[in-house]
């Protein structure tokens, strides 16, 4: 898994948000925080924005704060606002249908594969639910014994739905 830095600075910026929570924060003051240019905090804002996790106050005492409680916010929600999710179902087969097909995966009717990219993008989604902003605004130690305790609750992944997950299938 490879976090992008659209989801480590947008983040990073809600975190900033997060730790501050009682106030609103500008623009300038969450760039000068985390070291990044104002536009692009800006862009990074308005991709949160638009996912509901914060909103914003225009004027002298404007800002942007959180929408939620830090607590409500889960860490798998964060991520698919700022980036894509591990496996993209739809279009999959047809995006790796091979180069010498007419555009149908040969493994269309039962393909292993697609069962393990859909399983793993199930289980590490929940478990990234299962941390919160809140949980994040603690010391690293205490992170790390927290996220070891809840990823260890969450071993088990969900279970497969083959018929949602198969087109051959469906009908």
């Amino acid at each position: 898994m490879k976090i992008t830095s659209q989801e480590e600075y947008g983040l990073r910026c809600l975190l900033r948000l997060a730790r501050d929570e009682q106030n609103s924060l500008t623009i300038p003051e969450i760039a000068h925080a985390e070291g990044l240019s104002a536009p692009y905090v800006a862009k990074l804002l308005g991709v949160l924005r638009q996912a509901g996790l914060i909103s914003s106050q225009r004027g002298r005492a404007g800002g942007y704060h959180l929408t939620r409680k830090p607590s409500a916010i889960g860490l798998g929600e964060v991520l698919l606002a700022l980036g894509e999710p591990l496996f993209d179902d739809p279009g999959y087969c047809q995006r790796h249908a091979g180069a010498v097909t007419d555009g149908n995966c040969v493994h269309q009717g039962d393909c292993t594969l697609r069962a393990l990219w859909h399983t793993l993008e199930q289980w590490v989604r929940q478990s990234l639910d299962r941390i919160t902003l809140a949980d994040l605004l603690q010391n690293e130690g205490h992170v790390v014994e927290l996220v070891r305790s809840r990823l260890a609750n969450a071993a088990s992944p969900p279970p497969i739905n083959l018929i949602a997950l198969s087109p051959t299938l469906k009908n």
